[in-house]
C-alpha cells in the first residue's frame, strides 16, 4: 500500500509554502542543459510541465516552444487567431508573457482575458470551437499555461490545436523536438519583441471569454431545471482560473449557489495537504478536499475543480466526495435518459483504467464503450464527429456533447461535469451518488483503488514498456485471466504500460506522464479483500520487471 503522509487532510504548514520570488527568479535566470534529459521540453499527456527550481520550466523552455508552435501554424497555414489562456499558478504570469513577446513577435493574432484574468482550459476550447464553427480557413488555436492541479511550484503549458482539443503525438513531438533544437542552438532563431511593445501589439486583442462561455452554458447543461428548483449549490474553485467564472454563472442564471471561497494565492496556502505531504488541487483527492467535504451537510450539492478547472469534484450530502469513477456512471446513466436528441450510435469514452461500472452503465443505457490509453488527446475526433457523446476519465475529467448532439468542448471540462451534477439533482430529486447506489443494487459493489508510488525516470521507463510477456501469472486472484494487453482495446494505441483483466477484476500499472510516480490501478466486484490479492500480485509483477532491470521498486 502507498504511505500516506502525516500532514494529509490538515492545513499546509508554512514550512512547506513555496517562495514565489525565488520561483519567479529562477524562472528568469536558470538557464536548462538539454544534455541533461530531465531539463529538456518533454510532452506529456497534456503538455509540458515542471519547475524553475529543476530548470525545467524557464524561460528559455517557454520562449522556444512558443516559436515552435508559431513555426508549426506556419507550416499548417493556420492563420485564424490563437486564444491564449492562463490558470493561478505562480508560473503561469511570466510563462504568458514570455509567450505574447513571441507570438507578437510572429504576428500572431492572440486573443487574450479582456480583463487579464485567468481563463479556464475549457473556455479555450470552447472558444476554439466556436470560432472554426463552419470555416475551412482561417482558422483558430489554442495555449493554455497550466499545470492543472499539480503543486504550485511547477508551471505548465500546453498546445490546443484547431480542433480545441489537446494536441495528439504527431504534432507535440514536432514541437518538442523543435523546441530543443532552439534551445540547443541558444534561442536563435527565436523572434521576441518586449512586453510592453507585445501587450500593445496591433495583433494582440482583448476577449471576453467569460461572456461567450458562461451565455453559452443553457446549450449544454439544463440552466433553467437548476434555476427553478432552487436547490442549495456550494462552489469552491480553489483557488483557480474558474474563481471569476462561478458568480457570473450564478448571476446570469439565477441559481442558489454560493461561491465557498473567491481567494487567489499562488503558494495555495489555504489547501489542505494531499496523501504525498505536497500540495495539490486535486478535486478528486479526498484530502486536498477538506475544506468543502466539510460543509457537506450545508449543501444539497457541492462541487470544485482543480486549478485549470478542466478536472471535477463532486461532494453530496450523503455520500460525501463521490469518487470520480462512480459519478462518471452516474452521469452516464442519467444523460443518455435525458438527452433524447443525442445520436442513438454515440458512444461512450473511457480511459483503460477507469472502472467498468462505466460499461455495465453504458450497457443499460444502450451505448457502446470505446476504451483508450490515458489521455484526453484520444477522445478528440469522436467528440467532433459525434459518435462520442459522453467521455471520462478515472483522474476526474469529462466531457459531453451539447443538448443538441454538436460538439461542446474537445478538452476536458470541469465547469459543465460539476454543473451536470445540479442538473442531476434538480430533475430527478436524487443526487448523483444515489443514482450510483442503483447500479451498485443492479451490478454489484465496486473495490477501486488508485496507488501511487515515487519512480525514478528509469523505473517510468521500464514500468511504460511492460509488454503481456512480463506477466507470469497463472490467475488473478484465483480467476482466469481473460486478457493482458499493453493496448487499448478501443484504439489498439499503447496504453503505456500493462493491464490483466479477469472475470470480477482488473489491474493496470502505468508511469504518471506529468509527475515523477508510478500508478497502479487495481478494481474488484468481489469486495476489497479480492482487491488486495489483485494489489498484491500486480506489485509483485511491477517489481519483478524492476529486479530483472536491475532497479528497485519503491511500493511500500
Amino acid at each position: 500500500m502507498q504511505k500516506i503522509n502525516e500532514m494529509a487532510g490538515k492545513a499546509a504548514p508554512p514550512t512547506i509554502l513555496v517562495n514565489i520570488p525565488k520561483l519567479v527568479s529562477a524562472y528568469y535566470t536558470e538557464i536548462p542543459d538539454i544534455s541533461i534529459s530531465e531539463q529538456r521540453v518533454k510532452f506529456g499527456t497534456s503538455g509540458h510541465r515542471g519547475s524553475s527550481f529543476e530548470r525545467n520550466f524557464n524561460e528559455s523552455h517557454i520562449l522556444a516552444i512558443t516559436q515552435a508552435i508559431c513555426d508549426y501554424r506556419k507550416q499548417q497555414n493556420i492563420t485564424g487567431p490563437l486564444f491564449l489562456g492562463i490558470d493561478t499558478h505562480a508560473l503561469s504570469i511570466p510563462a504568458f508573457a514570455s509567450a505574447l513577446e513571441v507570438l507578437a513577435a510572429n504576428g500572431v493574432d492572440v486573443m487574450i482575458a479582456h480583463d487579464d484574468g485567468f481563463t479556464p482550459t475549457p473556455v479555450i476550447s470552447h472558444a476554439i470551437l466556436v470560432y472554426n464553427r463552419g470555416k475551412k480557413s482561417q482558422l483558430a488555436d489554442g495555449i493554455v499555461v497550466t499545470p492543472s492541479h499539480n503543486p504550485p511550484d511547477e508551471g505548465g503549458f500546453k498546445y490546443n490545436p484547431c480542433n480545441g482539443g489537446p494536441a495528439e503525438p504527431v504534432i507535440t513531438n514536432w514541437i518538442e523536438s523543435s523546441a530543443n533544437a532552439y534551445i540547443g542552438n541558444g534561442l536563435k532563431g527565436v523572434k521576441r519583441i518586449i512586453f510592453e511593445k507585445a501587450l500593445h501589439a496591433s495583433t494582440t486583442h482583448r476577449h471576453n471569454y467569460v461572456d461567450g462561455y458562461v451565455k453559452d452554458l443553457i446549450n449544454v447543461i439544463d440552466m433553467n431545471a437548476i434555476r427553478d428548483s432552487k436547490i442549495e449549490i456550494g462552489v469552491d474553485p480553489l483557488g483557480g482560473a474558474g474563481v471569476k467564472y462561478w458568480r457570473p454563472i450564478a448571476d446570469y442564471y439565477n441559481l442558489n449557489m454560493t461561491v465557498v471561497s473567491d481567494v487567489v494565492d499562488p503558494t495555495f496556502s489555504f489547501m489542505t495537504v494531499d496523501w504525498d505531504g505536497k500540495i495539490r488541487m486535486d478535486p478528486s483527492s479526498s484530502y486536498a478536499m477538506q475544506r468543502l467535504i466539510k460543509l457537506t451537510k450545508k449543501y444539497q450539492i457541492s462541487f470544485a475543480c482543480d486549478t485549470d478547472h478542466d478536472r471535477h469534484g463532486i461532494v453530496t450530502r450523503d455520500y460525501g466526495l463521490l469518487s470520480p469513477n462512480h459519478y462518471l456512471s452516474a452521469a452516464i446513466l442519467y444523460l443518455f435518459q435525458h438527452r433524447p436528441r443525442w445520436k442513438k450510435e454515440a458512444s461512450v469514452g473511457k480511459t483503460v483504467v477507469s472502472s467498468r461500472m462505466i460499461d455495465f452503465a453504458s450497457a443499460k443505457s444502450g451505448r457502446k464503450v470505446f476504451e483508450v490509453p490515458v489521455g484526453f488527446k484520444w477522445f478528440v475526433d469522436g467528440l467532433l464527429d459525434g459518435s462520442l457523446a459522453f467521455v471520462g476519465e478515472e483522474s476526474a475529467g469529462a466531457s459531453f456533447v451539447r443538448i443538441d448532439g454538436s460538439v461542446w468542448t474537445t478538452d476536458k471540462d470541469g465547469i459543465t461535469a460539476s454543473l451536470l451534477s445540479a442538473e442531476i439533482t434538480a430533475r430527478t430529486g436524487k443526487d448523483p451518488g444515489q443514482i450510483y447506489q442503483e447500479l451498485v443494487g443492479e451490478f454489484g459493489d465496486s473495490s477501486f483503488e488508485r496507488f501511487e508510488t515515487i519512480a525514478t525516470k528509469e523505473q517510468r521507463e521500464i514500468i511504460k514498456n511492460l509488454t503481456p510477456d512480463h506477466v507470469k501469472l497463472k490467475d488473478l486472484a484465483g480467476e482466469e485471466i481473460k486478457g493482458v494487453y499493453n493496448k487499448a482495446p478501443g484504439n489498439n494505441q499503447p496504453i503505456g504500460g500493462i493491464k490483466v483483466v479477469a472475470e470480477s477484476g482488473w489491474f493496470a500499472a502505468r508511469p504518471s506522464g506529468t509527475e515523477d510516480i508510478y500508478r497502479i490501478y487495481v478494481e474488484s466486484f468481489n469486495g476489497k479483500e479480492h482487491m488486495n490479492r489483485i494489489l498484491e500480485q500486480a506489485q509483485n509483477v511491477v517489481k519483478e520487471a524492476l529486479v530483472r532491470t536491475g532497479t528497485r521498486d519503491t511500493i511500500n
